[in-house]
């Protein structure tokens, strides 16, 4: 039978060593977090222009307002106050298809699209599958956001500047294009959608780029969390929601 191994971490009483660099010595005060959380996930080192995306990625999911998350957290931060973990725990159980989720679905997507030897017809192919299903392509469309999510042309400047808008980028741009021409009118790309090329062109794998999204939104629910503190706004929430949703008995 095969051993089991790590090749993470390991410490004892005087050192911490990740992936095989000395803690204390090579990294504390030498490198970022996010070329550390690059080095974790990847096994590497980011390049200067990766980091630049990988950190443009992270700001640009932190916060996006009282979104279901942000609510969560604060009606935990007010049931459960001593315990910050809970809050921001309970917060992050919200990222799934539906919020940020359809950014792994874009990765997918642009994954197998980029190794089509003929791109025009596979975003042909692809857009009559989701219009046969009636669904929106993942990364496209906004409910709030229109006609343009206002997130995803700093995203591209990062990088084109940075020259990291290869393959994925490009395959995103024509099936934005060729979405439009189906749909007789403009379809934004979403933040979700800009996010997944960008990951895909810095070398994160697909099946985890959900995790970009969870590691950044944990930042921004501290803010939540802290201000609910002082406002408590989960109390006006649910008092809200009771006046909002009357009860209707049903044996009536």
């Amino acid at each position: 039978m095969t051993s089991i191994i790590t090749n993470i971490a390991t410490a004892d009483a005087s050192r911490v060593i990740v992936r095989g660099r000395d803690l204390v010595n090579e990294l504390i005060g030498k490198y970022t977090f996010t070329e550390i959380f690059y080095f974790l996930v990847c096994e590497r080192f980011p390049t200067k222009a990766e980091t630049k995306v990988l950190d443009a990625c992270l700001v640009t999911l932190m916060e996006h307002g009282f979104t279901p998350a942000a609510v969560i957290s604060r009606i935990m931060a007010e049931s459960v106050p001593d315990q910050i973990q809970i809050s921001i725990a309970s917060g992050l159980l919200t990222i799934g298809n539906v919020h940020a989720g359809t950014m792994e679905g874009c990765a997918a997507l642009l994954t197998e699209g980029v190794k089509a030897q003929d791109q025009d017809e596979w975003c042909k192919v692809t857009l009559a599958r989701f219009r046969e299903r009636k669904k929106a392509v993942p990364g496209f469309g906004h409910k709030l956001h229109k006609p343009d999510d206002p997130r995803t042309p700093p995203l591209l400047d990062v990088a084109r500047s940075n020259a990291l808008d290869g393959p994925h980028v490009q395959l995103l741009l024509k099936l934005s294009t060729m979405i439009d021409e189906a749909a007789g009118k403009h379809i934004t790309i979403n933040a979700t959608g800009a996010l997944a090329a960008l990951l895909l062109e810095i070398g994160i794998s697909p099946n985890i780029v959900r995790a970009i999204a969870v590691v950044s939104r944990s930042a921004g629910l501290v803010g939540h969390i802290l201000e609910e503190q002082k406002t408590k706004s989960s109390r006006l929430i649910i008092n809200k929601t009771r006046e909002a949703i009357p009860y209707i008995d049903p044996t009536e």
